[in-house]
């Protein structure tokens, strides 16, 4: 055996910043090519998150196959791991029907799966879940890095101690596995990548700053009209607090706090605006420095998506 791995197929992956226009794009590539869309969207999953996501419409779903979307109540985890298993199953029955396959979106913790290996395969029972965000909540963000700390002796490594969501998934391996977080690290640098042996090619959509800025108030003024307040009121009553991942997305926590008063609901719309920019902000520093590198593309000029991928 020569350990070498395959080449399993082509994997064509669009991504870009929230509200620059992926999904318009990624149906015109997929209709010219006979492709079928896999939604690398953290949020996506969820039924019932529909009109916060701006989730693709039922129409548009019925102009290309999308997978990936509505496979999980809105109370259930997610994981980089679980994703990439879905996502390389269904990679595989695409390419099984000779169609193309095109990932899209834009969420840095599931795009690397396609580049790298899977950084938690540990596996966090729910009463460990539970038991991260118990001190969270009793004693914040400094009592969780306190926990890892003493879990952590040599230290936290490269670890972002200012994100609490990095935070509770590290103490939530570290607690489960009984090892460091640097044996972790090392164990992870030997790892294979899930889709190993798979042609990956990459594209990135942007525009620039007057042209997104548009598209943000746009999209945030569109998601109160079609009743964002009201998805986020059903949402609350089928569990959405206790999946911390999707009630801290942006659109959610605002309406959230505006719901319960702590803060006004005059200024929802003005709130979820500022916090898209910021995380626009944050989404373009992730893909130029976390990606491999790629094309950019400015989704505001007239350019064939059929040409998206050419080297």
């Amino acid at each position: 055996m020569s350990g070498r791995i395959e080449r399993a197929g082509t994997i064509h992956v669009l991504t870009g910043c929230t509200a620059v226009g992926k999904t318009e794009w990624a149906l015109r590539w997929a209709e010219t090519h006979s492709g079928e869309i896999i939604s690398c969207d953290s949020l996506l999953f969820y039924r019932g998150m529909d009109i916060g996501t701006a989730k693709p419409s039922p129409e548009e779903r019925l102009r290309v196959p999308h997978h990936l979307i509505d496979i999980r109540d809105v109370g259930e985890p997610m994981n980089a791991a679980l994703y990439a298993s879905m996502a390389r199953a269904a990679a595989e029955e695409i390419a099984a029907r000779g169609r193309a396959i095109l990932v899209v979106g834009g969420s840095g913790f599931y795009l690397r799966t396609f580049f790298a290996p899977v950084a938690d395969e540990v596996h966090v029972p729910a009463e460990l879940r539970s038991r991260v965000a118990a001190i969270l909540e009793a004693g914040g963000l400094p009592a969780a890095i306190g926990e890892l700390g003493r879990l952590n002796p040599g230290g936290l490594g490269g670890l972002d101690t200012a994100n609490p969501r990095r935070v509770a998934g590290a103490l939530g391996r570290c607690l489960a596995s009984g090892r460091t977080l640097a044996d972790l690290s090392e164990e992870f640098s030997r790892a294979v990548p899930p889709f190993a042996g798979w042609d990956v090619r990459l594209a990135r959509l942007d525009r620039a700053g007057p042209g997104l800025e548009a598209r943000i108030d746009g999209r945030v003024e569109a998601m109160l009209r079609s009743g964002l307040v009201g998805e986020v009121t059903r949402l609350l009553g089928m569990g959405l607090r206790s999946n911390p991942s999707a009630a801290g997305a942006i659109g959610y926590r605002e309406t959230i706090e505006a719901l319960e008063g702590r803060a006004p609901m005059a200024g929802l719309a003005a709130a979820i605006a500022k916090d898209t920019r910021a995380l626009v902000k944050k989404q373009r520093t992730w893909f130029r420095t976390q990606l491999p590198p790629h094309g950019v593309v400015d989704a505001s000029q007239p350019v064939d998506a059929s040409r998206l991928f050419l080297r």
